[in-house]
């Protein structure tokens, strides 16, 4: 087996002559979607939190959702996904007040997701930026402090956690990002790294993963052609949609003007011995494009000029 396994983050939709269908629009659907990626390479599948339900209803169970993909070709779901994009009174992960709460949403979501054979517990640790600002040292240690709660909870139930952080998350900057790590217990609480994400906030994914490599418990690899240099990132309600700048911030490995470095990614892989699953995400890729084309593009590239990087 490889030290470097593919697998693919849930975003789909393909259209219909009724219009756009996700995958749980059907076993049927479902089907295809599982299909598709098995095809092209995948081994794995990134899920999100909010679609455990879904599953449950549509295979009984997550385990039997797990016994779905491993016929088709899909060997496990190996991470399990949450997000909180907008503070509310009780869910705001900068102000104490909310950690329990937040806390027990989360070891919901960990118990549901029982049977899947997840290995990652990925967040996003903070809300829209906007939500949040100004980002203050002592927020910084808040977040912390309910991170390493989380962190640990998630250790209880054989998961990593890992934070992921986005362009227009409250954590965006190098410099706070680091210091979030400083200020983490190493033990509980990892880090996921979005290569798009961080190139479009000014940070470069490779000296990310060499500065922290030892706390990497995973990747989502999209690329971008676009760094935000005005202050999108603030964009209300939805920065990755009606930003000023561009109407597409996300696009597969290997398209014309990405800014990713994969290859030197890749080579800083190597250099440290990292072992475990690379993620494909394509978030909003049917903006201007399709996410079937999209996937296999990517995991062309994938196979073809990175793995053989690592081999």
């Amino acid at each position: 087996m490889s030290n470097i396994r593919w697998q693919y983050a849930e975003h789909w939709r393909t259209w219909s002559p009724k219009g756009p269908v996700n995958q749980f629009s059907s076993r049927r659907e479902m089907d295809h979607f599982i299909k598709q990626l098995s095809a092209v390479g995948f081994e794995g599948l990134g899920m999100f939190a909010w679609n455990l339900m879904a599953v449950s209803a549509m295979f009984g169970s997550p385990k039997g959702y797990r016994e779905f993909i491993a016929e088709r070709g899909l060997s496990q779901i190996v991470d399990i996904f949450f997000a909180m994009p907008q503070a509310t009174q009780g869910v705001a992960p900068h102000r104490r007040e909310t950690h329990d709460l937040i806390v027990r949403i989360l070891e919901g979501f960990v118990r549901a997701s029982a049977g899947t054979g997840a290995e990652n517990l990925v967040v996003m640790p903070t809300n829209a930026h906007n939500n949040m600002e100004p980002v203050t040292d002592e927020k910084i240690q808040i977040l912390a402090e309910l991170w390493n709660r989380v962190g640990k909870m998630a250790k209880g139930y054989g998961l990593k956690l890992g934070c992921h952080h986005e362009f227009w998350g409250g954590l965006r900057t190098r410099e706070q990002i680091d210091r979030f790590y400083e200020l983490t217990d190493p033990e509980y609480v990892y880090l996921f790294i979005d290569t798009a994400q961080h190139v479009i906030a000014g940070v470069d994914p490779v000296d990310l993963y060499v500065r922290h490599h030892d706390r990497v418990s995973g990747f989502h690899f999209k690329d971008t052609r676009h760094v935000d240099l005005v202050g999108d990132y603030r964009s209300h309600p939805d920065a990755e949609l009606v930003a000023s700048t561009t109407p597409r911030w996300f696009y597969e490995m290997g398209t014309p003007g990405g800014l990713v470095d994969f290859p030197a990614l890749m080579h800083a892989l190597k250099e440290y011995n990292y072992q475990g699953w690379i993620g494909v995400e394509h978030d909003k890729a049917d903006i201007g494009g399709s996410y079937p084309e999209s996937t296999a593009l990517a995991m062309w590239y994938a196979r073809n000029v990175l793995s053989k990087i690592y081999s």
